[in-house]
């Protein structure tokens, strides 16, 4: 096994290799280069042949016109090497994207425009005194980072959204920090190439960004801000505005802003209008403060204010003018941050329990619709009349199964409780979604199957042949020990019989060391809607060996077209095949009484994934592993493919990656809202043992 693995590894590399010629060209011919010139070990900037080689303003005002060719394959110091070969990976995926010519000119033309615009650009500020501008403009480089540099932002063009609108900003933030804190002739470089594709490509669109991903910008750039001003107080900087020493900024300017900027940024990036608020002010208090060091520089002179400044007012200026795109945006996105911390969704007044079995009565459902009818959900009623189920949990709308809508509006339902939970600032997502959901949400969702339906067409159901030897074993079995099969409603059974009920799903629950889970799992409680049927077994002594609960599956007409398993409960010591014995009994009854279909839910982390999923049915693999000896995820569904049912699957639909570990937390809670840190430490336990068993 390990062989096949390390065989197919090896010829996905060789793949990977053979599609990326170019960008391994030039990575040899930097290092044959480094040899022959020694570079690779001895720093060639004390070379005799720097001048000669290196470009920058000064070679071309004495002629040299070819060492913007002969500059690109050098490298100034031995450490450059590693980053210098590092910064081909861009060339390398945008070649293996888009082929050896694309990639080639893309390093080429910005490598060249790199070296040439920087050239051009302090030609002309040297001729104003601008001491930065006059020292960088007698100044000499080497390497090809310009292209490099260029190459990795053609290659976020090619990022999928929104990472790509991330990823553009993360990469202007590096080059403009770099280029106003630390700005030697190689920072300009970089920042001409970024600004050549990003001209030519155009496909950094902020504009075109979900309310919730300007949040996510401003969030991001606000803690940004904070960090640059923690490290450029103990980091010496030499930029456009001057140099500074370690320490010499402001403590008192510092401290407060990121004092504020930990106490607004979380609202920020939940939409509140609050913190968009103080950090509009925040930015004004910082602009100010540039705003004044720029006017007494004008009106006494730099030499004066350096000299009479608490601080070093190089620090502060380079600061501020990051400061001014941060107001720039958050005024231009003002209307992200509308959200309150109470904000319901949907239209008032929201729909309550009964609505929304009305609404199911006349629209009809899935097989987890009725499951929205429980405790602890929300309803949400959309413009389009559509209503949505969810939870409220850490911050996310984690709706449940599909839109109660009619067919024709279920699409704008989906679309509509999206735009609405975004409003609100909460993360939006639907948990055990059927394909039309999926095929609903923005193109840009991520889906992960998180269960399979198990459907048993009821319509011609009959117990023969040798896929049905369990089954039909068991209602033989039952038939010989006068098993008596009960279809009834909780609240119509007596006493006696619901104590025993309590007193098996009672001893279930406490082998688990946890809570009955809720969400989509139900409990006696639930069971006792009027609505929800139940199927039981009684030994000819009275005692009750087993139950099921079933929910209604609503066509549209108001008539019930199937039955959805949810509660199963076997008392210990009883009849063995007691579920065998019940589902068939009960799929029996109901074909007789005309139903369509009949699903046994879905196992959570049982889904039988294609060869080709990846890394998505490993990691469900594996935590379904851990979780099987405390839930037997895995059983259940092996269990259930005795009824030899046909799969739908139900997925979860989230907008990307980063809110998977927010939608976890929320999904821990949905499903064990009454579990304490105790059970949870008392699960883990088991966990542990069933790993080692």
């Amino acid at each position: 096994m390990g062989q096949t693995t390390t065989r197919g590894a090896g010829r996905l590399i060789l793949t990977v290799l053979g599609r990326i010629p170019a960008t391994l060209t030039m990575v040899a011919a930097i290092l044959v280069v480094g040899v022959v010139s020694g570079a690779l070990w001895s720093p060639f900037r004390d070379s005799g042949a720097w001048e000669t080689f290196a470009y920058g303003l000064p070679a071309f005002e004495a002629g040299r016109w070819w060492t913007p060719i002969t500059g690109t394959f050098l490298v100034a110091q031995p450490w450059v090497y590693v980053f210098t070969i590092a910064g081909f990976v861009g060339m390398g995926y945008l070649e293996y994207r888009r082929g050896w010519r694309v990639a080639a000119a893309y390093f080429a033309i910005g490598q060249l425009f790199a070296i040439c615009a920087t050239a051009l650009l302090l030609w002309v500020f040297a001729l104003l005194p601008w001491p930065w501008a006059q020292a960088e403009a007698g100044m000499l480089d080497v390497g090809a980072s310009g292209g490099t540099m260029a190459c990795i932002a053609a290659a976020i063009s090619l990022f999928v959204a929104p990472w790509r609108v991330r990823a553009w900003l993360v990469l202007i933030a590096f080059v403009m920090v770099a280029l106003l804190f630390w700005g030697n002739l190689a920072d300009l470089e970089h920042a001409m190439a970024v600004l050549l594709v990003l001209a030519v490509d155009r496909s950094l669109r902020p504009q075109r960004a979900t309310v919730r991903e300007q949040r996510l910008v401003a969030f991001i750039a606000l803690l940004t801000l904070g960090a640059i001003e923690i490290i450029v107080l103990f980091v010496p900087t030499s930029g456009p505005f001057g140099s500074s020493e370690p320490a010499s900024g402001s403590f008192v300017d510092i401290l407060i802003d990121v004092v504020v900027i930990a106490l607004v940024a979380n609202g920020l990036r939940r939409g509140r209008r609050w913190a968009w608020v103080v950090s509009i002010i925040l930015s004004a208090f910082n602009l100010l403060g540039v705003t004044a060091i720029i006017v007494v520089a004008i009106v006494l002179g730099w030499a004066v204010l350096a000299d009479g400044a608490l601080s070093d007012p190089t620090v502060t200026l380079a600061t501020g003018v990051l400061w001014l795109p941060m107001l720039v945006y958050l005024i231009w996105v003002r209307g992200a941050f509308a959200a309150h911390r109470r904000s319901t969704l949907g239209e008032h007044p929201a729909p309550d329990r009964d609505d929304v079995k009305k609404a199911l009565r006349a629209h009809g459902g899935g097989t987890l619709s009725w499951m929205t009818t429980w405790d602890d959900m929300v309803y949400a009623r959309m413009p389009s009349g559509g209503i949505v189920a969810y939870q409220r949990r850490s911050g996310v709308a984690l709706a449940l199964a599909d839109p109660i809508a009619p067919e024709a509006d279920r699409a704008t339902t989906v679309r509509e409780f999206i735009a609405a939970a975004e409003a609100a600032g909460l993360v939006p997502c639907f948990f055990s979604a059927a394909e039309p959901t999926r095929e609903a949400v923005p193109v840009t969702w991520r889906s992960l199957v998180v269960a399979d339906d198990t459907i048993v067409d009821l319509p011609g159901l009959e117990f023969t042949g040798k896929r049905w030897n369990s089954v039909r074993s068991a209602l033989n079995r039952a038939g010989r020990e006068e098993m008596t099969f009960r279809m009834t409603r909780l609240e119509d059974e007596p006493w006696g019989v619901q104590a025993q009920l309590r007193s098996i799903s009672e001893m279930w629950v406490g082998d688990k060391g946890l809570p009955e889970m809720g969400f989509t799992l139900g409990t006696l409680d639930e069971a006792r809607d009027p609505e929800v049927r139940l199927a039981i077994a009684v030994s000819t002594a009275g005692d009750v060996d087993g139950f099921l609960s079933w929910l209604p599956v609503y066509g549209g007409d108001g008539t019930v077209r199937g039955w959805t398993l949810d509660l199963m409960r076997r008392r210990e010591g009883g009849f063995g095949p007691v579920m065998e014995f019940l589902i068939g009994s009960s799929a029996r009854l109901f074909a007789e009484e005309g139903a369509e279909v009949m699903s046994l839910s879905g196992a959570p982390l049982a889904h039988d994934y294609p060869p080709d999923a990846g890394m998505i049915a490993a990691l469900s693999d594996k935590l379904a592993e851990v979780l099987e000896p405390v839930y037997g995820f895995g059983s259940l569904h092996r269990f259930k493919e005795k009824f030899n049912p046909r799969y739908e699957t139900l997925c979860l639909l989230y907008r990307d990656e980063s809110d998977l570990t927010r939608i976890g937390a929320a999904l821990t809670r949905a499903f064990l809202p009454d579990a304490t840190l105790r059970q949870f430490a008392g699960a883990g336990l088991e966990l542990v043992r069933g790993g080692r068993d």
